[in-house]
Parts: C-alpha cells; sequence; structure tokens
C-alpha cells in the first residue's frame, strides 16, 4: 500500500455553522484574528481555577500598624511616612522617639552585623467598638521589646494611630 502526503496529515477541523471563528471552546480569543502563538509566557492561555483567583487576605489593622512602627522605630523608614495614618499626639510622639531608633537592630557580642528586628507577636483589646489597643513583641538580637499603641477608627473608615509607647530601654527619654 502506498502512502501519500496528505493520507499523514491530520484531519482538518470543521466549525459548527453557529460558531464564530474568533471564539475557542468556551472562551472569547484575546488577541489578534487568526493569530495561534503559544510562544507567550506560560503557554496558551487558560482560564485560571477559581481557588487561585482569590485575593490575600489583607492584614488586620493592628498587625499592619505593628509592622509600619516597627519600621519607622527601627530607622528603616522615615517617620513622616506616617504622617497620615496617626493623630496629632501619636506623630508628635514619633517625632520625638524615631530620631533615637529605640528599635533599631542590637549588635551581637562580636560586633557582628545583627539580623533587623521583626515582630514576633501581635495582640489586641477591643475596650469599645472602633479602638484597638494593641501590644507587639519585637525580636531584635537577642533582646525582646515591648511596642504598645492605640488605634482609632475614623469617621472616614480607616484605622489611625492614636497613641505609642515603648517598653523600658537603656535611654532615659
Amino acid at each position: 500500500m502506498l502512502t501519500t502526503h496528505t493520507d499523514a496529515l491530520p484531519p482538518a477541523r470543521t466549525r459548527s455553522p453557529g460558531a464564530s471563528p474568533a471564539a475557542g471552546p468556551g472562551r472569547p480569543r484575546t488577541g489578534p484574528p487568526g493569530r495561534r502563538d503559544t510562544r507567550r509566557p506560560g503557554g496558551p492561555r487558560t482560564a485560571p481555577a477559581q481557588d487561585v483567583r482569590r485575593r490575600p487576605a489583607r492584614p488586620q489593622p493592628h498587625n499592619w500598624f505593628a509592622e509600619q512602627l516597627l519600621l519607622t522605630l527601627s530607622g528603616r523608614r522615615p517617620v513622616h511616612a506616617l504622617l497620615g495614618h496617626a493623630l496629632p499626639a501619636a506623630y508628635d510622639r514619633l517625632v520625638e522617639l524615631a530620631p533615637q531608633t529605640p528599635l533599631r537592630p542590637t549588635g551581637t557580642p562580636a560586633n557582628r552585623y545583627a539580623p533587623a528586628p521583626s515582630v514576633l507577636h501581635c495582640g489586641l483589646c477591643r475596650p469599645r467598638p472602633g479602638v484597638i489597643e494593641a501590644f507587639a513583641r519585637i525580636a531584635s538580637g537577642e533582646r525582646l521589646r515591648a511596642l504598645a499603641f492605640r488605634l482609632e477608627l475614623g469617621s472616614d473608615a480607616r484605622w489611625r494611630c492614636a497613641a505609642v509607647d515603648i517598653g523600658p530601654s537603656d535611654r532615659v527619654w
């Protein structure tokens, strides 16, 4: 039996009479008509699974503020980064504390580089609706520090820091 070139080709695809040439099986085409480029990153486009589309959960306000206060009081972020996130009294306190960098990394005994301070735990108490009183344990090298702050919910539904306090340190303010 003799095989020809046309016998080796796959069978041609046929369209149903009502199908649009631009629509694929169950999804509209997004590229120019006639484009069949599979070299895009990730190969041909496919619809992501439903559980992949979920957005990551927003951090709780007390956790977010603990991180931001740590960045400011360790000297890794300027104090004015919290300007819109703090009430005047708390912002004034931050302006006093920030130049001293009370939560900066502490040196190791051999004067080697110390790891950046991090929030170990952040807890909260809700004394009344719209108020959060929070505390954070900060690890800085081999030392543990305490950070306490109060958050108040504004009329614009944004949390703002109303007070900041740091546990005892070597310095006297």
